[in-house]
């Protein structure tokens, strides 16, 4: 889960804009190439920035969190999306596959520990990167948490949600039939990966216009579709994760092994109106952190570009540049 709003008001928080010093794509196996980019300073503190999604892809926004003097940013496209190739495939395409992938990215890149950045979905993986590998995670910046629980997949996909959008969640849901709406993550799912590539965008639409709705505090329910192309990645590929439970080996795994990285520092920046990942799990979460610091923030919704969440984002990466000595980068 993860979609970026267009909020100007939250632009004055953020470092100029800048331009990646290497890009490639990085052959990964499985007939899959992933697109990386570094930008800021090559001898920088590293930071790796995990988009959300599944599927959303990064952006140039997600850079100017970090100061390009103090850090050597480290952005990918995940399998699947935004310039990686094969585009919208969910072949050899899961949770275990992307963790690999991040590890490939470090160890190609010569970093020994990193900054692991991500929001939604990023801090999802963010999470299950840092319990499989504790000893490269330096340090976690996590915003809008969300746990891969089937609560939280219910809470969106089961009405929940549209409870305070309903409006929005009839649409969504008039797209299937009656008979279908016990479980329209499967419902979707059918329609999503239909032979017919027109059908797949169509309902592709309606599966991005949906969470897009949400994403924002000051949201009416209303948001414009994107590219056809985007929402067909994103859609499948949220669909294809959430309907394997993020190929996780039981619910509230994540929680049940925060023991792995209690050594690990960490904030976690959430909104206290997030309709998409309500802030429960984030929660829950630093209830089990010993050095996780919740930091609420009082007028914000999902979105990472939400003025509040960008401002303490910001925030959090100035003061990671002052205990870089304490965290060993």
């Amino acid at each position: 889960m993860d979609r970026v709003a267009g909020h100007n008001s939250a632009l004055h928080y953020l470092y100029s804009p800048i331009e990646p010093f290497d890009r490639c794509l990085l052959d990964v196996g499985d007939g899959h190439k992933v697109y990386v980019e570094q930008c800021g300073h090559p001898d920088g503190i590293p930071v790796v920035v995990l988009h959300g999604g599944p599927g959303g892809g990064c952006s140039p926004a997600m850079r100017r969190y970090f100061h390009p003097d103090e850090y050597r940013i480290i952005l990918f496209d995940q399998r699947g999306c935004g310039r990686s190739r094969p585009h919208a495939s969910i072949e050899n395409n899961t949770t275990w596959h992307l963790v690999r992938d991040i590890e490939l990215i470090r160890e190609t890149l010569g970093i020994d520990r990193w900054v692991v950045f991500g929001g939604s979905w990023g801090a999802t993986l963010a999470l299950i990167y840092a319990q499989a590998h504790p000893d490269r995670a330096a340090y976690l910046a996590l915003r809008g948490v969300f746990l891969m629980t089937k609560a939280e997949l219910d809470w969106f996909y089961g009405g929940g949600a549209g409870r305070f959008y309903p409006e929005e969640w009839r649409s969504f849901v008039d797209m299937i039939p009656e008979a279908e709406r016990g479980d329209l993550i499967a419902a979707y799912g059918k329609r999503l990966f239909d032979p017919d590539p027109a059908l797949q965008t169509r309902f592709a639409r309606v599966w991005a216009h949906w969470e897009n709705a949400l994403a924002t505090i000051d949201s009416n329910g209303s948001s414009g579709q994107g590219p056809g192309d985007y929402a067909r990645a994103f859609a499948r590929l949220e669909n294809h994760y959430f309907r394997h439970l993020g190929w996780l080996e039981r619910d509230g795994q994540l929680l049940a092994d925060m023991p792995l990285i209690s050594h690990v520092p960490g904030v976690v920046v959430q909104g206290r109106f997030d309709m998409i990942c309500p802030p429960a799990a984030a929660w829950n979460l630093t209830e089990r952190w010993s050095r996780g610091d919740l930091r609420m923030v009082g007028k914000a919704g999902h979105a990472l570009s939400e003025p509040g969440i960008t401002a303490e984002l910001v925030r959090t990466t100035k003061a990671i540049v002052r205990q870089a000595g304490k965290l060993g980068l």
